[in-house]
């Protein structure tokens, strides 16, 4: 009784058990760098508001034409936390992406307009990722239209979520002079906290190898449990969070200083 007692005590500890960092020895890890989006904000105040609370520049994906928009992107500008447009597109399952839509076909004009119009309600928006749009990013011609698009703003990135392998945004993006980041991993596809925790080591691991690695997640409670756990425990494992625009500035091979931060689908 007491050896099966003892086992499962051990599986228990297993399902929640905190991510390991890749499995590195601290003392001898180089520091590596990390970026950090959720998505899918601006319906729920208090989800938004926990991710604002985030300690570690986390940035801030906000739905277009949600309640709560407005409200979290100033907010999360004046936590210093990174603002994306959340921009809706279309995707191969058919499931409503919600309002501010972009679909394969419309218009190239009405495109450009219900970019614009979107932007519009996510003030402080740095960047842009895709809200699905599994079948929008594959299209060559509406890829070319948004990039040129934000080519034109000037001042904003795109995200590529990936949410397809046949994902055309980011050479579309390349193609237009539009600086692109590349969703490397989703962290809760599977919401269980111990897929969630694993998530993160890959993520950590990834880093390691390459020097640095970007995630995305969703407001879901197990996810900012997860990251609120996680976020504190990096500076002993030499990982350090980033903005998004710090991690762009990295790729290119420029010299990014994140100062106090440092030590740190579909």
């Amino acid at each position: 009784m007491a050896r099966r007692l003892s086992a499962l005590l051990v599986a228990v500890g297993s399902v929640f058990a905190a991510p390991s960092l890749g499995g590195a020895d601290a003392a001898t890890a180089r520091p590596v760098y990390v970026a950090v989006i959720i998505d899918d904000l601006g319906n729920n105040v208090s989800h938004g508001e926990r991710v604002i609370r985030l300690p570690a520049p986390v940035a801030c994906a906000i739905l277009p034409h949600t309640a709560f928009a407005a409200r979290l992107a100033g907010a999360a500008h004046a936590a210093r936390k990174e603002v994306l447009l959340h921009l809706p597109m279309e995707s191969l399952d058919r499931q409503p992406p919600g309002p501010g839509a972009l679909e394969a076909a419309m218009p190239e004009r009405e495109r450009t307009a219900m970019l614009e119009y979107d932007l519009s309600t996510v003030p402080h928006a740095v960047g842009v990722n895709n809200h699905m749009g599994s079948k929008l990013t594959q299209d060559a011609n509406a890829m070319q239209t948004l990039m040129q698009a934000l080519a034109r703003r000037g001042n904003l990135f795109f995200v590529d979520s990936r949410t397809s392998p046949q994902s055309l945004a980011s050479h579309a993006a390349q193609e237009s002079g539009v600086p692109v980041l590349v969703r490397d991993v989703f962290l809760d596809n599977d919401p269980s906290i111990a897929a969630i925790n694993a998530r993160l080591d890959e993520l950590v691991a990834i880093a390691r190898r390459r020097g640095n690695a970007l995630a995305i997640g969703h407001p879901y409670a197990n996810t900012l449990q997860a990251l609120e756990q996680w976020l504190p425990t990096l500076a002993a494992a030499k990982v350090n969070v980033m903005t998004l625009s710090e991690l762009l500035k990295k790729r290119r091979g420029e010299v990014v200083s994140t100062g106090a931060r440092d030590a740190a689908a579909r």
